[in-house]
Formats: structure tokens, sequence, C-alpha cells
């Protein structure tokens, strides 16, 4: 079973390794949406994969790093396109999140990365 928990910050980015003239080379921002998909069995006591609450507080801190910041100044993220932001984040979450099953990182509603880890 799958079960999964959304997540939205906002950040402003620019991508260095475009080509000149890009419009992606200038700094902008996305409201970008994360859903973290758990895959396990349910508790047989409680009935839950783990409970919402418990994966938000340990998700959080990770999306309080991005939130309102510019990702260019995060370490590891000097070139901040979608895929690598998906990679970060992943590295970033599955230490904590014990089942993680993939992640989809969302830039604007009809684009974005599932990244499954590797």
């Amino acid at each position: 079973m799958i079960i999964y928990k959304q997540f939205s910050f906002d950040s402003a980015h620019f991508l260095p390794a475009v080509p000149l003239g890009h419009k992606c080379g200038n700094m902008h921002g996305h409201t970008y949406m994360l859903i973290v998909f758990i895959e396990g069995q349910p508790d047989e006591k409680s009935g839950w994969i783990i409970d919402y609450g418990d994966l938000k507080k340990k998700i959080q801190p990770v999306i309080e790093l991005l939130d309102h910041h510019l990702l260019n100044d995060i370490p590891g993220l000097e070139n901040p396109t979608s895929e690598n932001l998906s990679i970060w984040l992943w590295n970033k979450i599955k230490p904590l999140v014990m089942g993680l099953k993939k992640i989809e990182l969302k830039e604007t509603p009809s684009s974005g990365v599932i990244y499954e880890g590797f």
C-alpha cells in the first residue's frame, strides 16, 4: 500500500547552465508542490502506515530550508533544476522517513518530476 502527503513551498531560482538569453537564466520564482509517497503495511493496532501528522513533522524542517529562499544559495543546489532539486529533496527526506517510495515535485501545475531514488 502507498500513502502520500502533499507540501508546498515558494522559492526563487535561476538556471546558470541554460543558453545565454534563455528566460530561465533570469531569476524567477515558483510555488512548488511536493508529494511524498510512503510504502508499507498498515500497523495492526493503529491501522496506519504512518500518522500524517508525524510525517509532516519529519518533512517540514526540510521544506523550511527551501521556503522563501533563493535555491541557488543552498549548498548542493547551485544549478537548481527540478531534476536536481528532486534529488536534493530525496537525499534529505530518505533518512527521515521509513518506507519512502518516491517523490513528485511540481514546478508548475503542468510540469514536474517523479523521482524514485537510486
